[in-house]
């Protein structure tokens, strides 16, 4: 008997997001997640030991409201401007439910997070790829004049890690006022520029953020969005039709503790920005031709070298980057920003692998 037949139509169709490996066995090089290699404020496992000493008999705050009106004070916002989920990924899943089931096409880039793709299945959304141009950077023009159901863009993009400056973002909201436009900026604190500034002049922005990397919480599973009230009310209808209580109070004490600590976040992301430099230098210096990122990672390629190839070399030297085999970028591998010993680590790896015999 095929046991899929207890399987409904719709999941017979999906073809689900595989996300980045995350090993059992000790002693590798991790740098194939995007995780922040430098862990959370210090502040976070007291917060959450504290949390964890009283009412956790009791269901948390369904509104999260303690970690929302923090989030709304760092950005200023009003809290009823905020929303908050079980990590970006459920809050971008409540976000496409929300805006985007219309019968006019989402538009999206044709290299971005694949995870996208994989919501507009689950809801019937029609997906409308719009290509990067030659150099996989995404072109505001080439948006205009589409007619779309929504618009929805990561920045820095993933896995390119470029970033639209502001004023771009600003093009797409003026030239597409009929629909919402999202901006995933799960990387933003790394060199981009937020467009959560924006949002109370347009009513179409939808800014969707994480604390998975640069507050390093990766393990908690917290994301939130901004916008004003009337596209977050719909997320709290698509969120309480669907979990009550998506974040527990420890994941809420954790986040709090986080955001409120900002002399350790600036300390932190400005660490990965100088060691992000430092990896390009050294991988330019292999031979490897780099995109310019505003990302905790890096997206690089080498001319003479299958991208593929090298990726299971590298494991096999306890070295783990990740591998897309998507059309136009399958010759690039997506390496995250670690330690300085981890990218040392890496590019001694790479340098066994791509050295030129004889060279000196």
């Amino acid at each position: 008997m095929d046991v899929r037949a207890f399987w409904s139509p719709s999941v017979r169709e999906l073809v689900p997001y595989v996300p980045g490996e995350q090993p059992r066995s000790a002693g590798l090089v991790k740098l194939n997640t995007n995780e922040n290699p430098y862990p959370p404020s210090p502040r976070v496992a007291g917060a959450i030991a504290a949390a964890a000493q009283q009412g956790l008999q009791l269901y948390p705050d369904p509104e999260s409201g303690a970690l929302r009106g923090c989030l709304a004070a760092h950005h200023g916002l009003e809290s009823g401007q905020v929303f908050a989920g079980n990590g970006s990924d459920e809050v971008l899943a409540h976000a496409f439910f929300a805006f985007f089931r219309q019968s006019q096409p989402l538009l999206m880039p044709d290299v971005s997070y694949s995870f996208y793709r994989v919501y507009c299945q689950l809801y019937g959304i029609v997906a409308q790829q719009v290509p990067l141009d030659a150099t996989l950077q995404l072109q505001v023009a080439d948006y205009a004049g589409r007619a779309a159901g929504g618009v929805v863009i990561a920045n820095p993009n993933a896995p390119t890690g470029i970033a639209l400056p502001l004023a771009a973002v600003e093009q797409l909201l003026r030239d597409h006022p009929q629909c919402v436009v999202l901006v995933d900026e799960a990387y933003v604190d790394f060199g981009g520029e937020s467009a959560i500034a924006l949002v109370p002049r347009y009513p179409n922005l939808l800014v969707v953020q994480t604390l998975s990397k640069s507050r390093s919480l990766a393990g908690l599973r917290v994301g939130f969005a901004a916008g004003q009230r009337h596209l977050i009310e719909a997320l709290e209808r698509v969120k309480n039709s669907f979990n009550s209580y998506p974040l527990d109070r420890l994941a809420v004490a954790g986040a709090v503790a986080a955001y409120e600590d900002t002399a350790w976040f600036e300390q932190t992301r400005q660490a990965v920005m100088q060691s992000r430099a430092a990896l390009v230098r050294a991988l330019r210096g292999l031979g490897f031709e780099v995109l310019p990122s505003a990302a905790n990672f890096v997206f690089a390629t080498h001319p003479a070298h299958d991208a593929a190839q090298l990726a299971q070399e590298l494991r096999a030297q306890n070295v783990l980057v990740r591998h897309f085999h998507g059309p136009r970028i399958a010759q690039y591998l997506r390496i995250s920003v670690g330690t300085p010993a981890q990218c040392d680590a890496l590019v001694q790896a790479l340098q066994r692998l791509v050295a030129v015999p004889g060279a000196q």
